[in-house]
């Protein structure tokens, strides 16, 4: 006579856990598989589009060295309340040679509006307005605010500056983590970086689809 076994509650949290963390590796793995196919589909290996500032200067943003683009749109709330963190961590590391671009994915977006915002919010470097969302498909990105590190042309991070908003509507005192200043500050001292996600909480960039 064969017995099945019965599982206690120890054994299902036990098997519970187990399954979470594969779920986690799945998204990882699954999450690094899109961002290298984006870049492989769109642009083949190396990828490194030529858009235009918004002087309608050519401007190739994923060039050598460390580049973060940081993706917004002017009528984001929660990507407007991180424009002074934004300016801090470009004070903090502009000097030490990376490079930042505010990446505006609405592609109907008049040019002027799009200035305006930059005065009025303070960034202090380059913008461009993603026409074609070349930017945001190598990226990857998904949201508003979302920025994304590379690094020589190759996508290191992408997702959230910090973890401040827990979901839209739920902002917690002050950020625990800053995971794009962290990022930051590797890439800057040269240390080899795997590429690493975080979720971020904003507005979906699909919405300007619709």
């Amino acid at each position: 006579m064969s017995w099945s076994k019965v599982k206690t509650p120890a054994t299902a949290q036990s098997d519970l856990t187990k399954r979470r963390r594969e779920l986690v590796i799945l998204e990882d793995v699954t999450s690094r598989i899109l961002a290298a196919a984006a870049v492989f589909l769109f642009y083949g290996f190396g990828a490194d589009p030529t858009v235009r500032d918004l002087d309608g200067r050519e401007v190739r943003p994923l060039g050598s060295g460390v580049t973060v683009l940081l993706f917004t749109r002017t009528d984001c709330p929660i990507s407007n309340r991180y424009a002074p963190e934004m300016r801090r961590i470009h004070e903090a590391f502009a000097a030490k040679g990376v490079a930042f671009h505010a990446v505006y994915v609405d592609r109907r977006q008049p040019v002027e509006e799009v200035r305006r915002h930059v005065r009025e919010y303070g960034y202090p470097f380059g913008a461009i307005i993603d026409v074609r969302h070349e930017l945001v498909k190598i990226a990857g990105a998904t949201m508003t605010p979302e920025a994304a590190v590379f690094m020589n042309g190759k996508l290191i991070y992408r997702g959230r500056i910090d973890d401040r908003y827990v979901t839209f509507g739920t902002a917690r005192q002050r950020a625990s983590r800053h995971d794009l200043e962290e990022v930051l500050s590797a890439a800057a001292a040269g240390k080899p970086l795997p590429f690493r996600t975080a979720k971020a909480v904003g507005c979906f960039i699909e919405d300007l689809a619709r």
